[in-house]
């Protein structure tokens, strides 16, 4: 693949992804959150969420595509300006990057046809310890908003996801 070529590949994804972000803000701010996109570029987490009762909630936002899995992982993008250092910015999110990420999965035909929502406390992440997870093996807690204002409670994480461990 030529570089030019890869760039351009580079810049959809990462429309993608940002794009990704505002569907998820939109949708939470329709469902009365109190959200709002992080804007700092060397962030760990894209949106904050302040719940009426609890703590701030860091989201990760991840982009589900081909591959249908919902990736773990950050500071790995390419790009046309990105200078590759090994192993300088990669990490797997946990607690202290973010509180839950969630994959976001839209179909489109002229515009958005269905976009879902996949919530993954970082608590989940730890007990893992993988560096992804397929979309399928979470379908059933898709669009779950329960588990966004939940996903710091240890307890819960453990009750809701024990059949993945």
């Amino acid at each position: 693949m030529k570089i030019s070529e890869r760039a351009i590949l580079g810049r959809q994804a990462s429309a993608r992804g940002f794009a990704n972000e505002n569907r998820l803000l939109a949708a939470l701010l329709d469902r009365g959150f109190n959200a709002s996109r992080v804007d700092l570029p060397h962030s760990t987490y894209d949106i904050v969420v302040e719940l009426i009762e609890g703590p701030i909630i860091r989201i990760q936002v991840k982009t589900i595509g081909n591959s249908n899995s919902i990736k773990f992982t950050g500071g790995s993008r390419g790009g046309v300006d990105r200078q590759y250092k090994s192993g300088v910015k990669y990490y797997t999110q946990d607690t202290t990057t973010s509180d839950i990420i969630v994959g976001v999965k839209s179909i489109k035909n002229n515009g958005d046809q269905k976009v879902d929502f996949y919530f993954v406390p970082t608590l989940l992440v730890e007990i893992l310890g993988q560096k992804s997870i397929s979309a399928n093996k979470v379908e059933r807690w898709k669009n779950n908003w329960e588990i966004l204002t939940k996903c710091t409670d240890l307890e819960y994480v453990k009750t809701t996801f024990k059949s993945l461990y």
